[in-house]
Formats: structure tokens, sequence, C-alpha cells
């Protein structure tokens, strides 16, 4: 009578099989299976600088900084006021004018602090401060216009 070894790709097969099912085992005793709950920054601390270069870099440094500026003046997250900003959403803390005005005050901050770290030039704040102020941001959010729309 003969013993029947098991050819090397079985084995090695059955060893990455073993492997795996060890990996998922230490991964759920080390609390993978809980809920995951996102670090959420406070908008009125510094965030680590965003390495964006360019045009495209400063368009969004302005836009998160604005964001973190008018999130900071309603004393809440940029997360939730984002969420906020949903027509359909249903928990609204504050009124489309109180939104609107954080959102301008906190974008023209961000230009200045854009400005002052020599992203954008001095001759073009005025431009952008005049389509932040003029620039018709509920009728942006709900979708009725477009803002390719916005620059002539």
């Amino acid at each position: 009578m003969s013993v029947r070894r098991a050819s090397p790709p079985v084995v090695l097969l059955a060893g990455l099989m073993l492997g795996a099912v060890t990996l998922a085992v230490i991964e759920f005793a080390n609390g993978a299976a809980g809920p995951v709950s996102p670090a959420i920054a406070r908008p009125c601390q510094p965030r680590a600088p965003f390495a964006g270069g360019g045009v495209s870099g400063t368009v969004q440094r302005v836009v998160l900084e604005g964001l973190d500026g008018a999130a900071c003046r309603l004393r809440t997250t940029r997360e939730e006021l984002v969420l906020s900003l949903s027509p359909s959403a249903t928990s609204r803390q504050w009124d489309r004018r109180t939104i609107e005005a954080a959102i301008r005050a906190g974008l023209n901050h961000a230009i200045d602090a854009e400005e002052r770290q020599g992203h954008i030039p001095g001759f073009l704040v005025p431009v952008l401060r005049r389509l932040v102020e003029e620039t018709p941001f509920d009728e942006l959010i709900q979708g009725g216009i477009e803002l390719r729309n916005l620059v002539p």
C-alpha cells in the first residue's frame, strides 16, 4: 500500500488559504468588525497644509479653507455644513441667508490667506472678492446655475 502525497500546488494553495484565514482572524480580533468613524477635524483649528500646486491647488485650498471658515463661523464641522447645503437636507440648523453670509466670509478669509502666502496675485483679489459677493450661492447649490455661466 502506497501513501499518496499532495502535489506542491495543492500544498501551496492550502498554505495560502491558512494564511488568509489567520490574517482575517487577527483583524477581527483587533476590532475590524466594529464601526468605523472617520476623524472629523475642527474647522477653527489649522489643518495640515494642502500640498496641491498651480491654479487647481489654489482653487482647492480656497474652497476648503472657505468651507472651514464658514463652518467655524457657524460652530459646526465642514462636513455637517456641506450636508446641510443639500436642498433635501432634513435637519437645517441655519437659514439660507446665514449659510450664504458664512460662506462668503469664509471664502474672503481664504482669499486673503492665499494672497498672503503668495498663491494669488494682489491684482486678482478685488476681482475674486467681487465674484464671491455677487455669486448667487443659493441658486448654485440648488443646481439652478452652472459655474461656467458666472464667468463672462
